[in-house]
Formats: structure tokens, C-alpha cells, sequence
């Protein structure tokens, strides 16, 4: 068994990745990302629900469906 930590077991020349480059969400968000994101089908109903959502939230209203 290892006894040595994470941080002694990288490489010299491995790095850890940014917060921000770990999300997957469009940073150009738009009421059809919402809809699809949660699965549902696109239709009048769901885009209102959606840009409600996004008005309400904004840019962390995807980031609770989308690691």
C-alpha cells in the first residue's frame, strides 16, 4: 500500500483543470437549451417555462441540470 499523498504521486508536469473549464453548460444559454437539457419536448409551454427559469436564475438555472 502507497503511502504518499495525491500531490506527491503527479507528474512535475501534471496540472489540475480550472473550475471554469470543468462545466459542460453553454455559457450562451437559450430557453431550447433549457428544455432539452431537462429532456422535455420543445413547444410553446416549455420555452416559457424555460425563459421563466432563465429570468429567475440565470446562467446557475442550467448549471443545477448540467454538471
Amino acid at each position: 500500500m502507497s503511502t504518499s499523498t495525491p500531490e506527491e504521486s503527479r507528474s512535475s508536469d501534471d496540472h489540475c483543470t480550472p473550475d471554469a473549464l470543468l462545466h459542460s453548460a453553454p455559457r450562451d444559454l437559450t430557453p431550447e437549451d433549457m428544455v432539452m437539457a431537462t429532456g422535455r419536448d420543445v413547444t410553446p409551454a416549455t420555452l416559457d417555462w424555460a425563459r421563466r427559469k432563465m429570468e429567475a436564475e440565470g446562467q446557475a438555472a442550467i448549471e443545477k441540470l448540467l454538471p
